[in-house]
């Protein structure tokens, strides 16, 4: 996943996380449409982002355009309450604190707070916040590929956690 001459492949990511999240949750990503199952990639796609958000927040403390992003979709997955203004306020805000953002890993954080806040819309944005997520957490490290294996297992690991919470 990792090409030393051109960078992360985050197309090469997302599909992998498409077909592990589909392994997990027992369908294919196009088959995740209930309410339930959006409802889990949306805490899933907050977890994914809100665990590198510090790559970003480290070199801009003041924007907190991403967090809120990752606010907003928190309350969408509690309340259930959806407006379409709102989320993508929120996703464009995020995506423009990323176009504003300096170093790499900062960017990819914050393109995960955007896509993570789409996944009110349509779910298989979940699968953008994990591929950025991946991404910011291998532009991080000293050792992209070590990065990579142990963010993809870590988002894997909380999806099931998630995904077996009782729901209520």
């Amino acid at each position: 996943m990792l090409d030393r001459r051109k960078g992360l492949k985050l197309a090469a990511i997302a599909s992998d996380m498409k077909n592990s999240v589909a392994e997990v949750l027992g369908k294919p990503v196009s088959e995740l449409a209930d309410r339930a199952d959006q409802r889990t990639l949306a805490l899933w796609a907050a977890d994914c982002a809100e665990r590198v958000l510090p790559r970003f927040e480290e070199r801009h403390p003041e924007d907190h355009r991403p967090r809120r992003a990752i606010e907003a979709l928190r309350t969408w997955a509690a309340t259930g309450v959806f407006r379409m203004a709102d989320v993508r306020k929120a996703s464009l805000a995020a995506h423009a604190a990323a176009s504003e953002a300096e170093g790499d890993d900062a960017v990819a954080a914050a393109r995960a707070a955007g896509q993570a806040i789409a996944t009110a819309h349509v779910p298989t944005h979940a699968i953008g916040a994990a591929a950025y997520a991946i991404k910011a957490a291998a532009l991080h490290s000293d050792d992209p590929d070590d990065a990579i294996i142990k963010e993809r297992d870590w988002q894997l690991q909380r999806l099931r956690r998630i995904a077996n919470a009782p729901r209520g």
